[in-house]
């Protein structure tokens, strides 16, 4: 009886331990702890010798067209061998049908071009519905790895504060595609006889005369002198000329690493009575607080506009019969010339393997890819010969110009997990954009940091404060930049503010930077 017992015992334990290696075989997918199967080449394209299948959830932008049909995806399925059953959902409507997906029994195996925010990669990171990447990265995905070595503010800045990477971003290299340019009319500086502002004074003047001096020669006083996008496009492009950056994705500057919220400074309340200036003697747009992203793109489109910051030569290519320039940023008043930029780390959570994908080594080599020279050229331009080919100079160029990209690759329309350099960016980076950038590339800041990850206690905190501090500040910079709100109210503002939980906000940034960036 003792040897049956013995014997039942053991079959037992062996089946368990089978079982055990079935069920991690199962979970992990080609990806056990003997590593990938020999159907995965590590280096090189194919990536898998015998064709498998992926499911990707992604979202759609309006000018997108479905992504099965894209030229892109179609040639790197035959490049890969790796086919891709797409899920992609029109922008409308889509983070309630990725707030689904997350709640689904059948996950999909990536989530592509999904805006998963920090808050959500850290929940489902910790959770286990994604999988930690730095491990596969360093294994796998050597361009992804080049760039965490070039540029180490990219990697901390998308690390979870329990150490792993749930979700890539977009890297933007090129410097143009950071910042938004300070553009003036040309032909009005020529007709007026003015020269290009550099301080707020110059500045002042130049707006002046274009409101008075009827430059456009309709004999009517119908120009726009400067107008902007937004609000927060017009005090943050101003707030850098006042030494007022945008660090970790808010109102911060980091100096001599320690951390400072700026929405009390004395110099923020200079730059909103230079801004009220403007606004009360009709030099800005009075509808700049108020009018929509169509609205203003239908006025640089009427030719009235002196002034306006804008990333691309969006002034020039909606009216064409000016020529517009980039000039340099303003030395404000106390002798800062700085620009704001974007974090090389864009567009954060642009790509997350669930742990329903069973080939997690040969997803990370398929958006490798994409980070290479000649991926990121193939993303955003297709294929040699047939939408694009290279110029003189190496750059590559599309054959038609006017032809839509719906149908070749889905970086219109932002959030796509892509690679931005000089390379790979002559549609976006006209000779005028880089004329305009080199006027502002002095003056960039030497790292901008992006917005940390929190786990979910303090990125509730944080959301609490944040809330009623931002729409606060929002609204009361409104008032007083239209003379709503006295500036003798200046003082209950910065009480107000103080006492929605400014100080802990700041501590938490401090924490956050020197977890992240300072370590």
């Amino acid at each position: 009886m003792k040897r049956f017992l013995t014997l039942v015992l053991s079959l037992v334990l062996v089946t368990l331990i089978f079982a055990g290696c079935s069920k991690s075989k199962e979970t992990n997918g080609s990806t056990t702890s003997e590593g990938p199967s020999d159907n995965f080449n590590k280096e090189g394209l194919p990536i898998v010798d015998e064709e498998i299948n992926l499911k990707f959830f992604a979202r759609r932008s309006p000018v997108n067209g479905p992504y099965k049909d894209m030229l892109v995806f179609k040639e790197f399925e035959k490049m890969s061998n790796i086919k891709i059953e797409w899920n992609d959902v029109p922008q409308d409507g889509f983070d309630e049908r990725k707030n689904l997906e997350y709640a689904a029994k059948n996950l999909p195996d990536v989530f592509y071009k999904a805006e998963i925010s920090h808050a959500e990669a850290v929940k489902y990171g910790s959770s286990g519905l994604f999988i930690p990447l730095e491990d596969l990265l360093e294994e796998y995905a050597p361009n992804f790895t080049a760039l965490f070595e070039q540029y180490p503010e990219i990697k901390s800045s998308i690390t979870a504060p329990d150490g792993h990477i749930y979700a890539l971003p977009a890297i933007v290299e090129l410097d143009a595609a950071r910042t938004e340019k300070f553009w003036v009319n040309k032909d009005w500086l020529d007709k007026l006889g003015l020269e290009e502002p550099t301080t707020p004074d110059e500045l002042v003047d130049v707006l002046t005369a274009f409101k008075n001096d009827d430059p456009n020669g309709n004999g009517k006083q119908d120009e726009i002198p400067l107008t902007e996008r937004n609000l927060p496009t017009l005090i943050n492009n101003f707030a850098s000329s006042w030494g007022l950056l945008q660090q970790m994705g808010n109102t911060i500057n980091v100096e001599n690493d320690k951390v400072h919220i700026w929405k009390t400074d004395d110099r923020y309340k200079d730059l909103l009575q230079f801004l009220n200036k403007l606004y009360k003697e009709g030099l800005l747009d009075r509808d700049v607080l108020s009018h929509s992203p169509s609205e203003y793109t239908a006025k640089l489109s009427t030719g009235k506009v002196g002034m306006s910051h804008t990333q691309g030569d969006d002034m020039s290519t909606q009216y064409k019969d000016y020529e517009y320039i980039g000039i340099a940023p303003i030395k404000g008043p106390f002798g800062d010339q700085l620009v704001k930029a974007s974090p090389i780390a864009r567009d954060f959570g642009t790509f997350a393997i669930t742990s329903a994908n069973k080939y997690p080594a040969e997803t990370i080599r398929w958006i490798d890819y994409f980070f290479s020279k000649e991926g990121s050229i193939f993303f955003r331009y297709g294929v040699e010969g047939e939408t694009f080919n290279y110029d003189d100079d190496g750059l590559p160029q599309y054959i038609d110009e006017d032809a839509s990209l719906e149908a070749v690759t889905p970086f219109p329309g932002g959030g796509a997990p892509q690679y931005i350099t000089e390379y790979n960016s002559s549609a976006i980076n006209s000779p005028a954009v880089q004329e305009a950038q080199k006027k502002f590339d002095p003056y960039l800041p030497e790292v901008i940091y992006g917005a940390p990850l929190f786990d979910e206690k303090t990125n509730k905190e944080v959301n609490q404060i944040r809330q009623d501090m931002d729409a606060y500040y929002n609204e009361t910079s409104s008032q007083f930049i239209n003379g709503d709100l006295s500036f003798d109210k200046w003082d209950e503002y910065v009480s107000t503010i103080e006492n929605m939980g400014l100080e802990r906000l700041e501590e938490i940034y401090q924490e956050a930077f020197d977890k992240t960036f300072k370590e």
